[in-house]
């Protein structure tokens, strides 16, 4: 790819000042262009439903520009480094100079990204959402009533409101790191040279993907951990990450606290307290760039919610099970709700939402049935109830099956991971968690069967394509039968029908 890639989507511009002050009267106003946002301004249009939509930076939000649509661009050109497969349309050249395995031209891989998202973001853009009958405003927007916002010139009143504003890397009050340029997802992106190594504070999904993805790149990486990897996910399947990263070269510190952070000529000095109680030790780390993917902060600033009746604090806006704030014509959707911070249940609550808007349909989220997935190598994938969640629940079973016993995976040699699915005594499913690969897409099967009530039979009787992946899951299912063979009273049964010829 040459440097005329398509880049990120262009920002909308906000309306000159001098323009004439206007007042427009849409039955839905959308503040955000994520992918709450516009899920819910597409299916309101959809229905011939007057709406506006309103967004101050990018169209397509955090995803596409900055969050999940690059790290995963970057995911992937990092698993053609590792594998060496189709490597020069990545920037990725086997027989590298002075004997290294492979060379990285960064800026070639750079360009990926971007081309990734340029090719994405027309399917966001403002010209397909305004084709499709919706108004799009660029500008801030501020609430001056409770079914009242201003953007610019412009003041738009409406039935309801929906508050899609997202969410924003937070940046932690750590000692000196105000002196030091540091990076966040909102900036890696745009980066043409590998850091020579990079610090990452957090070890969450967002900073293990992108460790992983450098390290593989050929920085060195160090990820610093206040607590434990992965902290909400499985720990079983979070230790699984954690040392398959370690043996790929990243350097991991869990319990560690950044207390300070200084400038060290071009780079950094990262000062951090290790381990719990009085074995702390501290030690200080140096590197060429720290990047900061500690927690998010949900966007709520310069809205004026107080002059609309909406009550929030720093996690989120408040709302109850039909994504209603205090002020019930207004709904918050996706990460500024608090919550779960992925994009496809930004998109779920779009879509509730908008039933409850054009046809009055009462509407209760099902937290239960959002899937949750960290995309570093080997995958990381849950839905449902979690084993630490049922912890002591009588009657619960745990099945599992093991990636090394899956035909597919021996073939590919991907076989570190597991899957384990948690049922009642009576076999309904509550919850699934895999790590392993394509654990993302295995996940869906189990999703849905939790949507549905299902039970584990009903995934014993599904037949898998031979030799897949998702067999893991069907395996598991079967485990649940494990023993009724050594049932006397089936036994019985079997032998009492053999009479009959």
């Amino acid at each position: 790819m040459s440097s005329s890639a398509p880049q990120n989507a262009p920002s909308l511009e906000p309306a000159p000042p001098g323009d004439a002050p206007q007042t427009l009267t849409p039955d839905v106003v959308v503040i955000g262009g994520g992918s709450g946002g516009l899920t819910t301004a597409a299916v309101m249009a959809s229905f011939g439903v007057p709406v506006v939509l309103i967004e101050k930076h990018k169209m397509g939000g955090d995803c596409l520009n900055v969050g999940c649509v690059p790290s995963k661009a970057i995911l992937a050109a990092a698993k053609h480094a590792h594998a060496i497969m189709e490597g020069p349309k990545f920037g990725i050249h086997a027989k590298g100079k002075k004997g290294a395995p492979f060379d990285v031209d960064f800026s070639t891989v750079h360009d990926h990204i971007k081309d990734v998202i340029g090719t994405i973001a027309p399917v966001d853009s403002v010209e397909r959402y305004e084709g499709l009958g919706v108004t799009v405003l660029g500008g801030e927007a501020r609430f001056t009533g409770p079914q009242t916002v201003q953007v610019g010139n412009t003041t738009v009143k409406a039935r309801r409101v929906v508050i899609a504003t997202g969410s924003r890397p937070a940046v932690p009050p750590i000692p000196g790191l105000d002196t030091v340029p540091y990076l966040t997802n909102e900036v890696i992106f745009d980066r043409k040279e590998l850091p020579e190594h990079l610090i990452i504070v957090g070890a969450g999904p967002i900073g293990l993907e992108l460790a992983q993805a450098h390290n593989r790149l050929g920085a060195k990486v160090t990820v610093l951990e206040g607590f434990k990897v992965l902290g909400r996910e499985d720990r079983e399947a979070a230790e699984l990450v954690k040392s398959t990263l370690e043996g790929e070269g990243v350097a991991i510190h869990e319990h560690a606290m950044v207390t300070g952070v200084a400038k060290d000529g071009d780079g950094v000095a990262v000062t951090i307290e290790v381990g719990e109680g009085d074995s702390k030790e501290t030690q200080t780390i140096n590197g060429s760039h720290i990047m900061v993917a500690a927690g998010r902060a949900v966007n709520v600033e310069g809205l004026d919610l107080e002059k609309a009746g909406i009550d929030y604090d720093r996690r989120g806006i408040k709302v109850d099970a039909g994504m209603r704030t205090t002020n019930k014509k207004v709904y918050a959707i996706g990460d500024v709700a608090g919550g779960l911070q992925f994009t496809h249940v930004a998109g779920y609550h779009g879509a509730l939402i908008a039933r409850n808007i054009l046809f009055r349909l009462p509407i209760k989220q099902n937290a239960t049935i959002l899937p949750k997935t960290t995309y570093t190598d080997p995958e990381v994938a849950s839905v449902g109830a979690t084993e630490e969640e049922l912890k002591g629940m009588p009657g619960l079973r745990v099945l599992r099956w093991a990636f090394h016993e899956n035909d597919r995976a021996i073939a590919e040699r991907t076989t570190e991971g597991f899957i384990k699915v948690f049922t009642t005594k009576r076999g309904k499913i509550l919850g699934a968690v895999i790590v392993g690969p394509k654990a993302g897409e295995i996940i869906a099967l189990w999703g849905l069967a939790i949507a549905k009530g299902m039970k584990i039979s009903d995934i014993t009787s599904w037949v898998a394509a031979y030799p897949t992946l998702s067999e893991v899951g069907r395996r598991a299912a079967v485990e649940y039968y494990k023993g009724a063979t050594e049932n006397p009273t089936l036994r019985k049964v079997i032998t009492f029908l053999q009479r009959f010829g």
